[in-house]
């Protein structure tokens, strides 16, 4: 498998290198196309996207949108790379209507098949009308019988006839944007956004729903759910906090440019500062960073602050801080982001680099930091714009914060 994926990202360089277009026989038909990615059980976890004649795409899932301008084609062979993540699907034309190959993520060893088929308008088909009604919200559990991975949610759903959408909230993010069907008694919901593929596969009543939740070919998880309209997660500010005999936050961390950078710097002296524990990986950080960088932007004249700590799985310093740049170049980020960690994204190592807090239960974290240095309250997790009103009302608590904190 590793072999494999050399020979892939050799060929990517090499195809990348080039500085004129070749005269390809295969050319991006333009239109809708549907993706599939093959996870556990033989199960296809299914997407939309739409090619135009400038030969980039966009994905959809729900009310996202995805832009991709990262298109290659060299002979029969399409390398797709999405904005900000490391994922790629490398892929060869079967005809022109037909695509097959893998979504490969390379730092985790992942490759998933992949395919694609010309003008399919439909996520997943429409069989038979819905015997039930999900729309609401939904206390839930996943792997209830294995205490290590256990965990709560709660689902968020609408549904239009045969059309279903929403997502799951976690305590430390969300699911993305979920879109499916329910025929008769099952529903099937998908996303994908070039870092996570999910698929969910349930049995529901009104009241219940008992099913599996796919992420990619490499885990599977049983989950169940009942009706619960009044049904709320544990506050996101209770769940990571300083320990004991502890005020500050207190860390070293390289930048791009080799400089070691901590709060003991001028720049964060008397300022409200946010530190945003994070990774470029991950679709929620994602989420966060950009409302963040919207808000920085508009809030620049005012005593604030940001820097975000990267926790990278990549291999290398050196990839680790590729993807850092490609994520600030996408996103315009101007903060800082420094890399506290690479080589794993495990959150007991990452605790390690921050062995003030009591764990690092979330990516995103961010921590909240007064003028005079205390820390003043830690929010783990983040409901991203697919959580709808909880999205609105996390940003209305985080103005109404700072604004309190900077008139201090």
């Amino acid at each position: 498998m590793k072999k494999y994926i050399i020979i892939l990202v050799v060929t990517f360089v090499l195809f990348s290198c080039k500085e004129e277009k070749s005269n390809n026989e295969f050319f991006f038909k333009s239109g809708l196309w549907k993706a599939s990615l093959k996870v556990q059980d033989d199960k296809e976890l299914p997407f939309l996207f739409e090619v135009f004649d400038d030969q980039t795409l966009r994905i959809f899932n729900a009310e996202e949108t995805i832009d991709v301008d990262e298109v290659r084609i060299e002979g029969d062979s399409i390398f797709i790379k999405f904005p900000v993540f490391e994922g790629y699907i490398a892929a060869k034309f079967q005809d022109s209507m037909t695509l097959s190959g893998s979504f490969i993520k390379e730092s985790l060893d992942r490759i998933v098949p992949f395919k694609g088929t010309f003008g399919v308008k439909d996520r997943f088909e429409i069989v038979s009308k819905p015997i039930a009604n999900v729309q609401g919200n939904w206390e839930s559990v996943f792997s209830q019988d294995n205490p290590e991975d256990r965990y709560i949610a709660k689902g968020i759903f609408k549904q239009n006839g045969n059309i279903v959408t929403g997502t799951f909230r976690t305590t430390t993010g969300d699911y993305r944007f979920l879109e499916g069907v329910l025929n008769n008694d099952k529903l099937e919901l998908s996303a994908f956004d070039g870092a996570h593929a999910f698929l969910f596969t349930v049995e529901v009543t009104d009241s219940t729903m008992n099913g599996h939740f796919y992420s990619g070919n490499h885990w599977k998880e049983p989950f169940t759910a009942k009706r619960n309209e009044v049904y709320e997660l544990p506050s996101a500010d209770s769940l990571t906090f300083i320990k004991e005999g502890y005020e500050k936050l207190a860390f070293s961390f390289p930048d791009a440019n080799g400089n070691q950078v901590s709060l003991e710097d001028d720049r964060f002296k008397n300022k409200v500062t946010m530190v945003q524990v994070m990774g470029t990986w991950c679709p929620n950080c994602m989420d966060e960073t950009k409302y963040y960088v919207d808000y920085y932007n508009k809030n620049k004249d005012k005593d604030i602050e940001f820097v975000a700590l990267a926790f990278e799985y990549a291999k290398t310093s050196e990839k680790a801080f590729k993807s850092i740049e490609r994520l600030r170049s996408k996103l315009k980020v101007e903060y800082p982001i420094l890399l506290a960690q690479y080589g794993t994204s495990n959150k007991e190592k990452a605790q390690e680099k921050l062995p003030m807090l009591n764990h690092i239960l979330s990516y995103p974290t961010t921590i909240f930091i007064d003028k005079k240095g205390k820390v003043r309250k830690i929010h783990t997790g983040f409901n991203g714009p697919a959580t709808g009103q909880k999205y609105i009302d996390f940003k209305k608590e985080f103005e109404g914060f700072v604004n309190q904190l900077l008139k201090e």
